[in-house]
C-alpha cells in the first residue's frame, strides 16, 4: 500500500499528529533562540547548557534551537520525515539524559517520561510515514517503513547520546 492509498482517516490523523506536535516542538526551538513564547531567549538558554556542561553554551544553544525548529517544522508539514523525525529524536535524547540524571520517569517529577512520549511519536511518524496529506507525498518522497524508521532512531539517539557524553561533567551544576 502507497501513501496514495493510505484511507482519508489515516491521512487525517497523521496530519493531526504531525500539526500538533510539531508545531509545539518548534515553538520550543523559536523559545530558545528568540525568546518567543514566553521562552529565554538565546543568552538565557546558552547560559543554561553552559550550567550544563556544554561550553560557553551558545553552540548547543544554537544547534537545539535550530534542530527543534526544522525537526518541528519538518514533521508538521511532513518534509524529509525521517530526517525530521531523527532530530526531535535526538533532542529528547539529549532531554531525557538531562532529566533522567536526578528526576527519574515520571513528568510529575519533572521526569523524562514526556521526552520518551516524543521520541516515540517521532520514531512512529518515520516508520509509517506522513500519510498522503503531506510535502514528502507530494513530491513522491515518501519514505517510510521499519528501516528507515530504526535508521532515524539511531541517528537520533546516537547523535543524542554522542552530544551528551562528550559535555564537559567537571562544569555541569
Amino acid at each position: 500500500m502507497s501513501e496514495a492509498d493510505l484511507p482519508a482517516s489515516v491521512d487525517a490523523g497523521l496530519l493531526l499528529i504531525r500539526v500538533l506536535v510539531g508545531t509545539v516542538f518548534a515553538a520550543h526551538g523559536f523559545q530558545k533562540l528568540f525568546g518567543w513564547f514566553g521562552g529565554g531567549g538565546f543568552g538565557a538558554t546558552a547560559g543554561w547548557f553552559a550550567s550544563l556542561g556544554f561550553g560557553n553554551g551558545r553552540a548547543a544553544a544554537a544547534m537545539a534551537g535550530a534542530t527543534e525548529i526544522a525537526g518541528g517544522l519538518g514533521l508538521a508539514v511532513g518534509l524529509f520525515t525521517p530526517l525530521a523525525a531523527a532530530g526531535v529524536i535526538g533532542v529528547m535524547t539529549v532531554a531525557a539524559y538531562q532529566n533522567a540524571t536526578s528526576k527519574g520517569f515520571w513528568s510529575a517529577g519533572n521526569g523524562w517520561e514526556l521526552n520518551y512520549y516524543l521520541i516515540a511519536v517521532a520514531f512512529g511518524l518515520a516508520v509509517s510515514g506522513p500519510g498522503g496529506w503531506s510535502l514528502d507525498a507530494a513530491f513522491g518522497w515518501v519514505v517510510a517503513g521499519v528501516g528507515p524508521g530504526l535508521a532515524a532512531l539511531g541517528l537520533g539517539a546516537g547523535l543524542g547520546t554522542l552530544r551528551w557524553v562528550t559535555r564537559d561533567r567537571s562544569t555541569a551544576a
